[in-house]
């Protein structure tokens, strides 16, 4: 067992790969040789990317895809992709070009609100603080306006304060939730650092006020952090048709399938195992977007997961009805995302990506996420419902399979050939290469 190292953060590149090498890897030539291999051999490039992380021995990388043909509100896109599952991509073009000609998707920002919250421990009368609150408010944000003054000019700012009473769940539990615009950025640095001088400010005020008793000044404040729970940050992407303009979908005809595809959706909103897969399938667009957009995914897929359980139990996101012979999809969900700051304005393929979807702002960008997930969803209950996913999932798959197992590009051409109608799975394509 390797020794606890102390300052491996103060170790050059290099001695850490070595240290890695030493301790983990046996020394193993080819792993050092994998490191150094994914490598930028651009030292400007490299060094950009050090910077994103900690403790850097070399770069991960996914594949930067496009899926084409997305109509949005009446506007072509071509939606950047970054995942490692090909048949996600195939998926969103399929889907994207089955809606193109039936009018595309349709989308609306509904709301822009992020939340920051202070949270504090009170042992007094309720009715006090929240007058000291209410009276204090313009105080407490223009303790702010050296770190606003920008994001005013934008537009943004804290647009709400108001104090939470969660002493019934909690003994003494209060919180100040203010309300945030932070237009085109994402804001979690201005919100942390506008939380962090509220609190400053509460509690110098705290102090000089002849309403409250000295116990009841003694207020702990426990943190101040922004919230990834986005309720009113939402975003609506919708796709409907004729039931006649779907035609005919692997043996099912468009009122077949129409009626199928509510069933599954009804489904996901009373079990939980498929509740669960379904959003999951929602993910695999929007996640993918978010990385190539420079965003975090992680925040996302928190406050789209806590928005799935708003009613007090898990449900799918996806809504469908049948109205009057039409078939309507939709999906809304928060999406707290930025279109400038952090990696956004640094990362070259993250620039690049937010020049192919024609530098959108946050609003524009919520809504295109919206549609990769709606998009990716309708692909997957779409086969779920017909072929099955396998199918369409293990054609995709075939090529990792074969080069798992080595194989030379002929064969590699010949078993697309040779399984393009039959069952694909791990032994049967070993079973193809020891043969071929």
């Amino acid at each position: 067992m390797s020794k606890k190292i102390i300052g491996f953060s103060k170790l050059s590149k290099q001695e850490k790969i070595d240290w890695i090498c030493s301790n983990y890897l046996d020394n193993s030539k080819e792993d050092i040789e994998i490191l150094n291999k994914y490598l930028n051999t651009d030292i400007k490039t490299q060094s950009l990317h050090d910077s994103f992380s900690e403790n850097t021995l070399s770069n991960f990388y996914f594949p930067f895809s496009i899926a084409p043909n997305f109509l949005i509100n009446n506007n072509n896109y071509c939606l950047p992709m970054v995942i490692e599952e090909s048949s996600v991509v195939a998926a969103a073009s399929n889907s994207a070009k089955f809606w193109y000609d039936k009018g595309g998707f349709s989308t609306k920002v509904i709301g822009m609100e992020k939340i920051g919250q202070i949270h504090f421990l009170f042992n007094g009368n309720f009715q006090k603080i929240k007058t000291f609150i209410d009276d204090n408010k313009s105080i407490l944000i223009d303790s702010t306006d050296s770190i606003s003054s920008k994001m005013k000019e934008r537009g943004g700012g804290i647009t709400a304060i108001r104090l939470v009473d969660k002493s019934n769940e909690y003994k003494n539990y209060y919180q100040l939730s203010i309300s945030f615009n932070t237009v085109d950025s994402m804001g979690a640095n201005y919100i942390n650092s506008c939380l962090e001088n509220i609190s400053k400010k509460f509690m110098e005020e705290i102090k000089l006020s002849n309403e409250l008793t000295e116990k009841e000044k003694d207020i702990n404040i426990i943190m101040s952090i922004l919230s990834n729970s986005t309720p009113n940050c939402i975003v609506e992407a919708k796709a409907e048709c004729k039931i006649d303009e779907i035609g005919e979908i692997n043996g099912l005809s468009g009122n077949e399938f129409a009626e199928k595809f509510l069933h599954a959706v009804k489904i996901s909103k009373i079990d939980l195992g498929r509740a669960v897969t379904n959003n999951k399938g929602i993910m695999n667009g929007i996640d993918s977007v978010l990385i190539a957009t420079g965003n975090d995914y992680r925040a996302v897929e928190a406050s789209i997961h806590s928005y799935a359980s708003k009613d007090g139990k898990y449900k799918g996101l996806t809504e469908c009805s049948i109205d009057n012979n039409i078939f309507s999809i939709k999906l809304k969900l928060p999406i707290a995302i930025g279109t400038v700051g952090g990696i956004i304005d640094l990362h070259p393929l993250v620039k690049l990506s937010h020049k192919i979807l024609r530098k959108p702002n946050s609003s524009n960008l919520m809504e295109i996420l919206a549609v990769a997930g709606l998009a990716q969803n309708f692909a997957a209950i779409k086969s779920l419902i017909t072929i099955g996913i396998q199918k369409g999932h293990m054609k995709m798959h075939l090529i990792n399979l074969l080069k798992k197992n080595n194989a030379n590009e002929d064969q590699i051409n010949n078993a697309i050939a040779f399984f393009k109608e039959k069952e694909i799975n791990s032994k049967a394509v070993k079973d193809f290469l020891n043969s071929n």
